[in-house]
């Protein structure tokens, strides 16, 4: 049994963003951390870093035009020196002020016409990276009733998205985010996973859903969620963080651990499933997370840690004895399957499977001992 957990384990890859490395902050303000991230290239190398420390993190996110660079195939070479790989490229569709009526939906043609040609490019980038994902999230709606016309903004959306999935290149993934409100608040013009699962049907098998975590309505089954784009073959990725209270984007696990140990345990069952193995395999993990009042490095590992303890507690999860219990309508006995698995300490485990990676067994207290913090701190004042 332990001999398998720790080689699903070793198969679960966890994608870090680059924008998770500099500062960030709420709407009021943003509260500067020492040698935090400022250039692609140092938040490249402190995802490097992350990896080097958990041995799970292989491949870097990248924001487009926070990240922009002018040489991309450099910026691709630099990430190989470094030990990872350039991982999802996410266009930008939320910042200009041309934007403040929408992207693709944007009653505007040359708006629409500008967005659609940043997402174009940010293809082209994934090509010169040698990125296969396109990590899509549109902040497009409305504020007030009659704003606008909601089925025309639809029929937008969907010419749009057409012309963007046109220009995938084979073996590319068009994943599609959702968001039920923020930052319009009447209408969001891809406020759910329905809406995202029938716009990728429509595309696709190229299209895919990706779930945010912190993108539900307060008491959502995320996990029910799950396991529906699962079945569906439409689950393509995750950009795990946690809220509390709405998209709070805070570190993965921390309000709600409970949670993130049930979506892992219906991947797991996935995954072991022949019928839905092939999507459950494919599922791109991404952290999307914004630190605000703590540190940016060790913040991430202890993401990628609890996303490493919850999937372990998972793949734990005695599936004879759970069928079993379902089949006998043993309510109490299936729930305690669960909550056997979610209440073993994996903490020997995960320190076994990253000797078995040749990194050391607390990350944690690695990134402490190592110094990495105050040496950032003190290279990068010296060089700003």
């Amino acid at each position: 049994m332990a001999a398998d957990v720790l080689a699903e384990l070793r198969s679960l890859e966890i994608e870090t963003p680059s924008w998770g490395y500099g500062d960030s902050g709420t709407r009021f303000g943003v509260f500067r951390w020492p040698g935090a991230a400022r250039t692609a290239h140092e938040r490249i190398a402190d995802a490097a870093l992350v990896h080097r420390l958990t041995g799970a993190c292989p491949s870097v996110a990248i924001h487009v035009p926070w990240d922009r660079v002018d040489d991309w195939d450099e910026l691709a070479g630099f990430a190989r020196e470094q030990g990872v790989r350039i991982g999802a490229v996410n266009p930008n569709l939320f910042q200009d002020q041309e934007y403040r009526l929408g992207s693709l939906c944007n009653p505007d043609a040359s708006v629409r016409r500008r967005a659609l040609e940043h997402c174009l490019e940010c293809i082209e980038i994934a090509e010169r990276t040698g990125s296969t994902l396109l990590s899509l999230w549109l902040p497009d709606g409305t504020n007030y009733a009659g704003q606008d016309d909601l089925r025309g903004r639809f029929r937008r959306l969907q010419q749009g998205l057409a012309e963007l999935y046109d220009a995938l290149q084979p073996g590319m993934r068009l994943l599609l985010e959702y968001k039920f409100f923020e930052p319009a608040f009447y209408s969001t013009d891809v406020p759910d996973w329905g809406m995202s699962a029938l716009l990728c049907r429509k595309l696709g098998p190229q299209a895919q859903v990706l779930v945010d975590t912190g993108h539900h309505p307060l008491a959502t089954n995320v996990e029910q969620i799950v396991a529906l784009l699962l079945e569906e073959g439409l689950l393509g990725g995750f950009h795990f963080n946690s809220r509390k209270y709405a998209d709070d984007d805070l570190i993965v696990g921390a309000a709600d651990p409970f949670e993130l140990f049930r979506i892992m345990v219906e991947i797991a069952a996935a995954r072991a499933d022949p019928a839905t193995s092939e999507t459950a395999q494919s599922i791109a993990f991404m952290v999307d997370q914004s630190h605000n009042v703590e540190g940016k490095i060790e913040a991430m590992i202890q993401s990628v840690v609890n996303i490493q303890s919850a999937y372990a507690k998972a793949l734990l999860v005695d599936r004879e004895r759970l069928a079993e219990a379902q089949r006998a309508g043993d309510v109490l006995g299936a729930n305690r399957a669960f909550v056997d698995a979610y209440e073993t300490d994996v903490r020997a485990l995960l320190g076994e499977l990253r000797e078995e990676l040749g990194v050391q067994p607390d990350p944690f207290a690695a990134y402490r001992a190592g110094g990495y913090a105050e040496r950032l701190a003190a290279e990068r004042a010296a060089s700003a």
